[in-house]
């Protein structure tokens, strides 16, 4: 029988990037983390979006390693980041946790990257802390959802995750490869390698990963971090995918014309999952951003 979290020794036996990976406790979590590079350069922080883990980052990470102190982490109820049922997985809640894990390893960001939800963490993180950090947003979700889903889907969410058979559904529904592969096709426009499928496919198996991220869901309110973007001081970039099913073209442009040190770029051809499909184009737009915005 399968077990209700992913389980390193059986899950993660083949991760991507598995040399990097560690257990770090902090702030009531046993954190997975990912970390790579000298620390003699400068520190980068990856957040990854709701429903994936560590390895979104697989191939990107390579890319990089050679250039930054890397930091890449499980959120909390996702891959092998086990939740603390004790606590909210609120925006906030998780941007807090973040930090004191950061504190916990002595380090402080040079650069953030975030994909989705990572880039609303990494965007509270940045508020939370004053820092003038620059911040390079995937395909981000920065906005609240439109008009009756603003009021449908919290709710929605919260229905779903008490009820605790919910996970079990939606991971048998969604935890074969083939049926991965339908579902990330129609929720994100993206079209990944068959490797990053497996791994999908390994985590939406298992009811605790699929409770992790609607419980996140559920605890999502993006209306205070719209309304406090204009304090963010440093300088911001927001990417978004041409065939992007998840995140509005309309929705990132609104994000950015409340941030005043921003830029926007579009990925053509790419949907919301583009720095998975395209790690290298994601790498060189990291590269070039850091290299205007990262003193030397």
């Amino acid at each position: 029988m399968s077990s209700r979290y992913p389980e390193w020794e059986r899950d993660g036996r083949d991760w991507p990037n598995r040399a990097a990976s560690r257990f770090v406790l902090s702030d009531g979590y046993r954190w997975h983390v990912q970390q790579t590079g000298e620390d003699r350069l400068p520190t980068l922080l990856l957040l990854h979006g709701t429903g994936a883990a560590t390895h979104s980052w697989r191939d990107l990470l390579p890319l990089l390693e050679d250039h930054f102190q890397i930091l890449a982490l499980d959120l909390p109820g996702h891959g092998f980041t086990r939740p603390n049922l004790a606590r909210k997985a609120s925006l906030t809640g998780i941007a807090h946790s973040v930090g004191i894990l950061l504190d916990d390893l002595a380090l402080t960001p040079d650069l953030i990257v975030g994909h989705s939800a990572g880039v609303a963490i990494a965007a509270q993180l940045l508020l939370d802390r004053q820092w003038r950090c620059p911040l390079v947003g995937f395909t981000p979700a920065l906005m609240p959802f439109p008009g009756l889903a603003a009021r449908l889907f919290p709710s929605l969410a919260k229905a779903l995750f008490v009820n605790p058979f919910v996970g079990v559904i939606v991971s048998r529904l969604a935890g074969s490869p083939a049926e991965t592969a339908k579902f990330l096709r129609r929720a994100t426009g993206s079209q990944i390698d068959a490797e990053g499928i497996q791994f999908y496919a390994r985590l939406f198996g298992t009811s605790g990963h699929c409770d992790g991220a609607i419980r996140m869901m559920a605890s999502w309110q993006l209306e205070p971090l719209r309304d406090r973007l204009g304090e963010l001081t440093g300088p911001v970039l927001l990417a978004h995918a041409e065939r992007d099913t998840a995140i509005a073209k309309a929705d990132v442009l609104v994000a950015a014309g409340r941030i005043s040190q921003v830029e926007t770029r579009e990925l053509a051809g790419l949907g919301h999952l583009a720095h998975e499909e395209n790690p290298a184009l994601a790498a060189r737009i990291i590269l070039e951003f850091a290299q205007l915005h990262i003193a030397a």
